[in-house]
């Protein structure tokens, strides 16, 4: 099973990836995460970010989830190619030659879950603090989204609370591990 949180940067996807992965454990499933490739990248990114940055970048997010797929039960990502597909596209433009792989890699999801924008992204070292920029990559990730067809669980704006238990919910698994009867 793969699992991509989507949404601009500054929303707390890494944080949730982490949260659902240590709940997925604790129910006794194996699992590994694709952490945002983003960060390790040799070229520019946010704002000053290129083709060749994005291309690295999306290449990378591919790369690193076919490393992961058959040795866990669950691979939690730190975003989709969606999400790339949205920087690259701010950037350069929308690119027709792509588009076809990108439809087709979203299909190898099978729960996106799109975190909203619910503060300003804080200053981290790496990511960039602009609410414009923020905002503007959301809205091309939900149009992104719109135009591809691709359904996924939204979670609600406003707080945090509960969004990993929204997530087990859409799984279908439960909250807590199974409490084992010892005594009969």
């Amino acid at each position: 099973m793969k699992i991509a949180f989507i949404g601009t940067h500054g929303v707390g996807k890494t944080t949730l990836c982490f949260e659902l992965a240590a709940a997925l454990k604790r129910l006794d499933l194996s699992v590994d995460l694709v952490k945002e490739v983003a960060r390790g990248c040799p070229l520019p990114i946010n704002r000053d970010t290129t083709r060749d940055a994005q291309n690295w970048i999306l290449h990378t997010q591919v790369a690193r989830e076919i490393e992961l797929n058959d040795g866990f039960e669950v691979i939690v990502c730190d975003r989709a190619v969606i999400d790339n597909y949205a920087y690259m596209v701010h950037a350069e433009g929308r690119r027709p030659e792509i588009e076809p792989f990108i439809r087709h890699w979203m299909g190898s999801y099978d729960l996106l879950v799109k975190v909203p924008v619910i503060t300003p992204p804080s200053f981290d070292g790496t990511r960039d603090t602009s609410v414009d920029f923020q905002l503007g990559i959301d809205s091309l990730i939900d149009q992104l989204l719109a135009e591809f067809q691709l359904d996924c669980l939204e979670l609600p704006g406003g707080t945090r609370d509960g969004w990993v238990l929204k997530v087990l919910e859409a799984l279908d698994l439960p909250g807590e591990p199974p409490q084992l009867d010892l005594f009969t």
